[in-house]
C-alpha cells in the first residue's frame, strides 16, 4: 500500500480529478433529468437546470450510499487499487463523457466510469482480480434499467389514457403540465441519488489505497459525500443542451402527458436500482421511458434511427472506456 506522504500531492490531484468528473457527469446527464420538462414548454431551460441541481443536491438526505459501497468495495479486489489504477479509470471515463457530449450522444457517464475502473484493473493485474458480482449486477442492469424504463413508461402512458379518455385534451395537458414538475423532481432526485455515489464510491476507494480511510470503515468521509454532490449539482446547472436536443425532440415529441409519465416511470426504476445498490445509467432509463411512451402512440412516433445510434453508444461506452482507461493507467507509471 502507498505511504500517506509519498501519494499526498498524488491524491489531492485525483480527488481533483474525480469531482471534475462528477461535475461533467451532471454536465452530462443534465439532459436526462430536464429534456422532457424542456421539450414539453413546462418550464424554460434556465428554470429547468436550477430546478434539476437542487434535487440533484437534496437526494443527499434521501438515499442510503448503496450504490456508493458497491463502486468503492465491490468492482474490485481489495489491495489491487492505487492511485495510477484510480488515474486510469477517471481519464477513461472524462474522456468518453467530452468525445459524446461533443456529438451529442446520450451515452452513460455511469458505465464510462465503470469501464474505465475495469480497464486499469486489467491493465494493472488482469481480470482475475475483479469483482465479477459486482461487474455482473452493472452490466446487467444495462439491460434492464431501458427495458424497465420502458415498461414502466408504456404502462404509465396507457393507465393514464385510459384513466383520462373522457376528459378534454385542454384539462388533461393543464393538469400534466403541473405534475409534471413532480416526475422531474423525482427524476432528477434519482439522478442525483444515484450517479453522485459513483463518484463517491471512486473517492472512498482511493482514500483506502492511500489509508486516508480504513478499509473496514463503514462510509466514506462526510466531506466526500458533500463535494460529490455539490459538484454534480454544479455540473447539472451548466447543462448540456446539445443532448437536451437528441433527449427532448429527436427521439419522439412529447407532451406533458408523455413527459410525466416517462419522468415517473425513469424515477422509479432509478430510485428501485439505487436502494439496491445496483450503479445504473440515468441515460438509458430516460431513453427507454422515452420511446416507451412514444411507443404507445405509434411505432412510427419513434425515431428508431435516432434511438438506435444512441443503443450503438451504449455498447462501446465500457470498452471505448476501459480501453482509454488502460492506456492511461500505463502513462501515468511514467509520470508519478
Amino acid at each position: 500500500m502507498e505511504t500517506v506522504q509519498t501519494a499526498l500531492w498524488v491524491v489531492v490531484l485525483l480527488v481533483v480529478l474525480a469531482l471534475l468528473f462528477d461535475f461533467m457527469n451532471g454536465f452530462h446527464d443534465a439532459a436526462n433529468s430536464i429534456a422532457t420538462v424542456v421539450s414539453t414548454g413546462v418550464l424554460k431551460p434556465g428554470q429547468a437546470i436550477l430546478f434539476a441541481a437542487f434535487f440533484n443536491v437534496i437526494a443527499i438526505f434521501v438515499f442510503q450510499l448503496s450504490v456508493a459501497a458497491t463502486v468503492g468495495k465491490g468492482i474490485v479486489q481489495p489491495g489491487v487499487v492505487d492511485t495510477h489504477v484510480v488515474f486510469g479509470a477517471l481519464l477513461g471515463a472524462i474522456t468518453w463523457n467530452v468525445i459524446t457530449w461533443y456529438y451529442g450522444i446520450p451515452s452513460s457517464s455511469s458505465h464510462a466510469l465503470i469501464g474505465g475502473v475495469v480497464g486499469a484493473v486489467i491493465a494493472k493485474s488482469g481480470a482475475g482480480t475483479l469483482v465479477s458480482a459486482g461487474i455482473l449486477k452493472t452490466v446487467v442492469f444495462i439491460f434492464v434499467s431501458p427495458v424497465l424504463g420502458f415498461v414502466l413508461g408504456s404502462l404509465m402512458m396507457v393507465a393514464v389514457a385510459w384513466v383520462f379518455r373522457r376528459s378534454r385534451p385542454s384539462k388533461v395537458d393543464k393538469w400534466f403540465r403541473r405534475l409534471q414538475l413532480v416526475s422531474a423532481g423525482a427524476y432528477s432526485l434519482g439522478h442525483g441519488g444515484n450517479d453522485a455515489q459513483k463518484t463517491i464510491g471512486i473517492i472512498w476507494m482511493l482514500l483506502i489505497a492511500t489509508g486516508y480511510t480504513a478499509a473496514g470503515a463503514a462510509s466514506p468521509p462526510t466531506w466526500v459525500i458533500l463535494c460529490c454532490y455539490t459538484a454534480i449539482g454544479a455540473g447539472t446547472m451548466f447543462g448540456g443542451w446539445r443532448i437536451v436536443k437528441t433527449m427532448g425532440q429527436k427521439i419522439t415529441k412529447l407532451k406533458p402527458v408523455g413527459g410525466f409519465c416517462a419522468e415517473t416511470g425513469g424515477a422509479i426504476t432509478l430510485f428501485l436500482a439505487t436502494a439496491l445498490g445496483i450503479p445504473v445509467s440515468t441515460t438509458h432509463t430516460i431513453t427507454g421511458a422515452i420511446v416507451g411512451v412514444g411507443s404507445t402512440q405509434r411505432a412510427s412516433a419513434v425515431r428508431w434511427g435516432v434511438a438506435g445510434n444512441i443503443v450503438w453508444a451504449w455498447i462501446f461506452t465500457i470498452p471505448a472506456s476501459a480501453f482509454v482507461a488502460a492506456v492511461a493507467y500505463w502513462i501515468s507509471l511514467k509520470i508519478f
